[in-house]
């Protein structure tokens, strides 16, 4: 199996104000076509040819190529289909009486998820997940890594906070970042994400 660069299903201006064209066009073309690349020849002629990239980041993220550039390809992958242009608001139904469950209400939810966020030092990525149980958590994570990796839950929300997702248009601000962000999560899609965890 060769791995593919996804297309996005929107332009790389179409999150503009909140996520410029320049930044989209860089990490989609530039970063994520990197990981790609580089997780296709880490596999090349061995015998994790034809595995799935969950497969791959389950069982071989003692590999250190599997585990910096299969994690940038799936992370990315995530984010991009987690995002659209009329994105923002809130969740609905299951998902709103579960995060309001876990974290009193949504507001904690959103404070948690970018506390999480602003205090992973260095690059890395901030999730909402579904444990084993059925229940919300919040977790960062350093690099490339994600909660598919020590199996301690499925991501159905995640931000990239490597510098390359925001110093373009917010410099060091990781906060007006993860603020403007909230306005183009796709809720219907990370619905669907949090009903298939379960």
């Amino acid at each position: 199996m060769t791995f593919q660069l996804p297309e996005l299903s929107y332009d790389y201006d179409a999150l503009e104000p909140h996520i410029d064209s320049l930044t989209m066009e860089i990490h989609h073309s530039k970063h994520h076509a990197g990981y790609t690349s580089k997780l296709n020849a880490a596999i090349k002629d061995t015998e994790m040819e034809g595995m799935s990239i969950e497969e791959l980041l389950r069982n071989h993220n003692d590999n250190a190529s599997i585990r910096n550039n299969g994690g940038g390809f799936w992370n990315h992958r995530f984010f991009w289909s987690l995002m659209c242009p009329s994105g923002g608001g809130s969740p609905q139904s299951e998902l709103l009486e579960a995060i309001n469950s876990k974290f009193g209400s949504f507001d904690n939810m959103k404070s948690e998820f970018a506390q999480a966020a602003m205090t992973q030092f260095g690059s890395g990525w901030a999730w909402l997940c579904v444990d084993s149980n059925g229940k919300l958590f919040v977790c960062s994570t350093a690099n490339q890594d994600n909660p598919l990796m020590d199996n301690s839950g499925t991501p159905i929300l995640g931000i990239d906070v490597w510098e390359h997702a925001y110093y373009k248009k917010y410099g060091p601000g990781r906060g007006d970042y993860i603020n403007a962000w909230w306005n183009v999560v796709d809720w219907p899609a990370v619905t669907t994400l949090y009903n298939s965890a379960l």
